[in-house]
């Protein structure tokens, strides 16, 4: 099916009421896009940030009679009598399949590979972790979740107890299995990533050591390695219960979090953390310690 995208550039306040009325004009999807390149991080639950300067862009199907929308939405009061659109066509493609050939088995430190399951293996020696990233987020290409593997890697993991806080596709948790370590609790406020972890795990032969759950969740548990690439909101607001789950001498990575972000994050968690060196990767770091 090929598809056409409408993009008018609109001042951050008015950007939610244009995108509602592509919307209504029949568009298939929304999205927001910063004009000017300033990157906005971290929004809380159901909340939408917009940028002072935002491109709103509508994904049409090449069919949709575009003038006629445009003529309806040039009676909006929120745009000038002659605002200023661009009109892309999209080629018509696969995007699915155009998506699986461009993931390629990743490896990560020296024993661990990502693999995608569609793919060959190319080192069956390795320590393979097959994905199939489906509804969650999680595959490896994003630094946050690299700088973990690697980390994960350089561990001794066998019979450790490990707790995925924010398990998305289960690629960290399940790494961990791979890697030695006994049984893995994935936590995560999205149905569709315990379903994804789930079915990942299915797909590694680890599922019979995992256990998945939505939050407030199993306050008892104590693991001996706690994982949490999340966000550093999160990882602000909730450390108490993050490090609670950490039994004394157990370790801790945390990641999602951007290089500025860093330093104030592995200060509020060295009140239970000896916190080692912070690694960074790009934009991104990588808080590890050992519980007091």
């Amino acid at each position: 099916m090929a598809y056409i995208q409408l993009k008018i550039n609109m001042v951050a306040k008015h950007a939610q009421a244009l995108g509602d009325m592509l919307s209504g004009n029949g568009a298939q999807a929304v999205t927001f896009v910063d004009a000017k390149d300033t990157p906005v991080y971290e929004p809380k639950p159901g909340e939408i940030i917009l940028w002072a300067d935002t491109q709103v862009i509508g994904l049409f199907d090449a069919n949709d009679d575009m003038q006629a929308i445009i003529d309806r939405l040039a009676k909006a009061k929120i745009l000038l009598d002659e605002f200023i659109y661009v009109l892309d066509p999209l080629e018509d493609k696969d995007w699915e399949r155009e998506w699986m050939d461009n993931f390629h088995a990743m490896q990560f430190g020296e024993r661990l590979w990502i693999c995608p399951s569609w793919r060959e293996i190319p080192n069956p020696d390795a320590v393979n972790v097959m994905l199939d990233p489906g509804l969650a987020f999680g595959t490896g290409t994003h630094a946050t979740t690299a700088l973990c593997l690697r980390w994960l890697d350089g561990l001794e993991l066998t019979n450790k107890r490990v707790l995925d806080f924010g398990c998305g596709s289960g690629i960290l948790g399940i790494a961990a299995l791979k890697l030695g370590a006994l049984d893995l609790l994935g936590i995560d406020i999205d149905p569709q990533a315990l379903q994804a972890t789930r079915e990942n795990a299915e797909r590694n032969a680890v599922a019979d050591q995992l256990t998945v759950t939505l939050p407030p969740a199993a306050p008892d548990y104590q693991a001996d390695i706690v994982l949490a690439n999340i966000l550093a909101a999160p990882l602000r607001e909730l450390r108490t219960i993050i490090s609670g789950y950490c039994i004394s001498q157990g370790q801790i990575v945390l990641s999602g979090i951007l290089v500025e972000q860093a330093q104030g994050i592995a200060d509020l968690y060295s009140q239970d953390f000896i916190i080692d060196e912070i690694v960074t990767d790009g934009d991104w770091a990588r808080i590890s310690g050992t519980k007091r």
